[in-house]
């Protein structure tokens, strides 16, 4: 299973990015869905997760009614749309699955993910 995100780079505070994530090789519409993001010198947290409909979404507060997770399974592609952009979500970005999960579940703990993408880098300048 393969995965590559993608959609990152320098913005302004306020403006908005959209993230991708194609997955391949695997069955992706079973698959439990996750955005992670890194910033220098801390640690990699859940941002946002997706269950296999996308019926289900989980946000970290932080990114609340600014960020929206979604997924179309007959693309195999996963989104985050980033709105109103804050110096404070700079990081580097990772798409990631859980592939040992049931309908309708998001996977919030960082251990469950089986797959991971390479990351894509977000600038947010001020």
């Amino acid at each position: 299973v393969q995965l590559q995100a993608y959609g990152g780079g320098l913005v302004q505070a306020g403006d908005s990015l959209g993230l991708s994530c194609g997955v391949s090789g695997g069955a992706f519409a079973r698959y439990a869905m996750g955005w992670f993001r890194q910033a220098p010198g801390k640690e990699r947290v859940l941002v946002a997760a997706i269950s296999w409909a996308g019926r289900n979404k989980y946000y970290t507060d932080s990114v609340k009614g600014r960020f929206t997770i979604s997924r179309d399974n007959a693309k195999n592609l996963l989104y985050l749309q980033m709105n109103n952009l804050k110096p404070e979500d700079a990081a580097v970005y990772y798409c990631a699955a859980d592939d040992n999960t049931v309908s309708g579940a998001v996977s919030l703990d960082f251990d469950r993910y089986d797959y991971w993408g390479q990351g894509t880098q977000v600038t947010v300048s001020s």
